[in-house]
């Protein structure tokens, strides 16, 4: 950033520097000199000084380009914005245009894999949204080795810091795996600007900038073929994107089977993919629309599996795809169902209901003798085209009532009429005059046209309000489990309620699968069931829907018919995919100790390193001086010698001591003896174990206070890391100050100190084992001592809290009850 900003300079622009943190650098200091640096303002916290940058001053200098570092940080409390990144945009809302730097492990998107990866959960954050509105990212990249070496070197951290920094943070692994987190992100980033410059560029052809495979599934059988011959096409290139699409028809006909998709969905997010539907009414257009929607570089279809005379009729969607896919490779893929054949398509139910295809049947059958009587006074009156006009009249009245099949017989019916009754010659089934039977011929086609069509609407109306309703039955059963109910139970019971049925179970197969156990209930579990008298094997059921090979819906109460069973397999997908999330929430639950323990096997190697060899190291160093015969080291020197050993053999004793008793907490082995406990003895002792520290404690315990239950070595221990972390963290000049009192059935014991405090959303996280707060201070030990001691006093039956000090600083709190008896 400094040096953009340096050859800006160069340029003529007007640059300078709104924040920049150093670090004590002397490189990162030497970049700044000759450069404009607007002071800081000074901000006060909790009795502590901060500063932070100036935003006023920087809008009121307005130069053209101002440098911010540190994008992610968070401005003291009580500052006009909370975030640097909200400082920013105020500069940029002023016309100035800012350069700034955040690194990877702040981006919120990233925020849990990182914490993942690291272990560390990054406390500061900004939104992606807010780096991806610049107009330009930059990724500065170096290799995970040559960061460790300008470490080693001390160009990063002090020396005394380089090998905690190493062997915990900055090891290669982590170093490695954030790496390739940036380069993902930034390609990202750089595909969304490619496509919104296509966007405005009106460019619809795609650009081969990556590999984006698109596999085309139809619900049919041979969708597995496809997705893997995908994934294998997209696997052979690094960072290819496997994209799978349905598209529905948007006539509304009938699409694929919802368990096979809803299956084959599932397969595609396993291997990485993702899953989309969209609908169109030409299926070749709708998926080359998409394909470079997503500026997808291959197309992948299956081969046709309609019968060579269709395919003669028609070229198929694979082939008239493949015509028009222009730079998008297509690859129509063979299969076992490849000529096959759909299958006979299901017949639909009629258009019209049972009562009103009689009245139609009615109505032909006593309404066209009733015309005829009454016309036939008037056969010499009217003309032959008035005669089937009023015909025609009727024809249309029985289709608008009864359908396409009672009108189709009146028309026949009344041309017989029209032709014997109203046609010269009458009486006779002959036609004399050519238009005569022209008129005829457009009449009955005229009278199947009109009923076709009136049947067709009808229909359609018909599908439609069944759509409709089992859209909300859909709608109803999938909010229902979204509201955050049960998944498994709640789908099942809403669907019993849904269809009233008298129960509705979802069975899973036990073993290999025979030819007789769809009625043998010991080969199958109930895995989940709702209503009374449960199903215990398919054969029980009344309606049953096969989900892939081992699981089967079984449905008890009434058989349903073909549109609700639909509906039904849809849910049945719906079901599975419920069955198989519940299980991995199972198996992530019962990892989850398995994971913290290795997260603590983890963090605890990697911070005893560090903090055994400096003790062993100071009193290696201070033997080995007292050893030697190359100095005559005086009695003064001697005596410091062996108060530097004895300081370094206590610390590492008492690191010992923790990390043991750690383990027996976290092992659930912890042996204590509880009695009651006078806290003016404990409390001096734990004082004095303080050393040098000893002198920075003040308070005074009232001898009135009653005993209270605890084990008197462990209650030590407690007070010792909670007096040590309170001096540790006390300005110079402020002692930390320990009282006792007592509130009803408990004592309160309270260490006070006047340190710079930590958030209220840090309170819990100060008692993880291995965490200090900001994870700076790594000559502060492993960061045992406050969980340590609140395991050690919950163990004890008391509890520990922390608390804010009024005026500024932390106060922890450990309640004891107070000794029976």
């Amino acid at each position: 950033m400094l040096c953009e900003g340096r050859r800006a300079l160069d340029r003529g622009r007007d640059v300078v520097v709104g924040f920049v943190e150093t670090h004590g650098r002397d490189g990162t200091a030497a970049l700044l000199d000759g450069m404009e640096v607007i002071p800081r303002r000074t901000a006060f916290h909790r009795g502590a000084t901060f500063t932070e940058m100036d935003v006023d001053a920087v809008i009121a200098r307005r130069p053209r380009v101002a440098l911010v570092d540190e994008l992610a940080h968070a401005n003291v409390p009580g500052s006009p914005r909370a975030m640097r990144w909200q400082d920013v945009d105020a500069i940029l809302d002023a016309g100035i245009d800012v350069v700034s730097t955040v690194n990877i492990q702040h981006l919120e998107s990233v925020n849990d894999v990182v914490e993942q990866i690291t272990g560390v959960p990054p406390r500061e954050t900004v939104p992606d949204e807010v780096v991806r509105r610049a107009d330009q990212v930059e990724l500065v990249d170096m290799a995970p080795e040559a960061l460790r070496r300008r470490m080693a070197h001390g160009n990063v951290y002090a020396p005394e810091q380089v090998d905690a920094a190493l062997s915990n943070y900055f090891r290669v692994g982590n170093l490695t795996a954030l790496r390739e987190l940036a380069l993902l992100w930034v390609a990202g980033t750089v595909d969304e600007q490619l496509d919104r410059y296509r966007a405005e560029h009106g460019i619809e052809s795609s650009w081969e900038a990556r590999e984006r495979v698109v596999v085309a599934l139809t619900g049919g059988p041979e969708g597995d073929t496809l997705v893997r011959r995908a994934a294998r096409i997209a696997g052979r290139t690094k960072g290819a994107d496997l994209l799978a699409v349905h598209v529905t028809r948007s006539d509304g006909s009938a699409g694929g089977d919802p368990v096979e998709l809803a299956r084959q969905r599932a397969l595609v997010e396993s291997m990485g993919g993702t899953y989309h539907q969209v609908v169109g009414g030409d299926v070749s257009r709708a998926l080359l629309d998409f394909a470079r929607g997503v500026n997808a570089t291959q197309l992948v279809l299956g081969a046709s599996r309609r019968g060579r005379f269709a395919q003669i009729l028609s070229r198929g969607v694979g082939v008239e795809t493949a015509a028009l896919s222009g730079p998008i490779d297509v690859h129509l893929v063979t299969h076992e169902e490849a000529e096959k054949g759909r299958g006979r398509p299901q017949r639909s139910e009629a258009a019209l209901n049972r009562r009103r295809r009689l009245a139609g049947w009615g109505l032909a059958i006593v309404g066209l003798p009733l015309l005829t009587a009454a016309l036939l006074p008037f056969r010499g009156v009217l003309s032959l085209s008035h005669e089937i006009l009023l015909v025609l009249c009727l024809v249309v009245g029985v289709a608008l009532v009864g359908g396409s099949r009672p009108a189709l017989t009146s028309a026949v019916a009344g041309s017989l009429v029209l032709n014997w009754f109203f046609t010269p010659p009458t009486g006779q089934i002959t036609i004399a005059a050519p238009e005569n039977l022209l008129a005829l011929i457009v009449f009955v086609l005229v009278a199947a046209a009109v009923s076709t069509i009136v049947d067709l609407a009808a229909r359609r109306t018909r599908e439609a309000a069944r759509a409709r309703a089992d859209a909300e039955t859909l709608s109803t059963l999938a909010g229902h489990v979204l509201r955050g109910e049960a998944a498994l139970p709640s789908l099942l019971g809403r669907l019993r309620e849904t269809f009233a049925l008298e129960s509705v179970t979802l069975l899973e197969r036990l073993g290999e699968r025979t030819p007789d156990d769809q009625a043998e209930p010991a080969a199958w579990h109930i895995v989940a069931t709702s209503g009374t008298a449960p199903c215990t094997s398919p054969a029980m059921a009344d309606t049953d829907v096969k989900i892939g090979e081992e699981l089967v819906l079984a449905a008890r109460g009434r058989l349903l018919d073909a549109s609700d069973r639909r509906v039904l397999e849809a849910f049945a997908a719906e079901a599975a995919v419920a069955l198989r999330q519940e299980r991995l929430r199972r198996e992530a639950e019962r990892a989850e100790p398995l994971a913290a323990a290795d997260r603590m096997r983890t963090a605890l190697l990697a911070a005893v390193s560090h903090d055994l060899r400096t003790p062993l190291s100071a009193a290696k160093a201070a033997v080995e001086s007292l050893r030697s015969n190359d100095v005559a080291w005086t009695p003064e020197d001697r005596e410091e010698l062996l108060a530097t050993a004895d300081e370094s053999l206590a610390r590492l004793g008492r690191l010992v001591e923790n990390l043991l008793d750690m383990s027996r907490l976290q092992a659930g082995v912890l042996g204590l003896v509880l009695q009651p406990v006078a806290l003016e003895e404990i409390v001096p002792r734990a004082v004095d174990d303080l050393g040098p520290l000893r002198d920075r404690v003040e308070g005074d315990i009232s001898v009135d206070l009653p005993e209270i239950a605890a084990d008197p070595a462990l209650l030590e221990r407690v007070l010792v890391n909670l007096l040590t972390n309170a001096v540790r963290h006390s300005p110079a000049g402020r002692n930390v100050h320990i009282a006792a009192s007592r509130h009803g059935d408990h004592v309160e014991i309270r260490v006070v100190d006047r340190g710079p405090g930590i958030p209220r959303e840090s309170y819990d996280h100060v008692f993880l084992p291995f965490q200090r707060l900001g994870d700076r201070d790594n000559g502060a030990g492993v960061g045992l001592g406050l969980a340590l001691s609140r395991g050690l006093t919950e163990a004890m039956g008391g509890t520990l809290v922390p608390d804010e000090t009024p005026g500024g600083g932390l106060t922890m709190i450990v309640s004891m009850p107070v000794a029976t008896g």
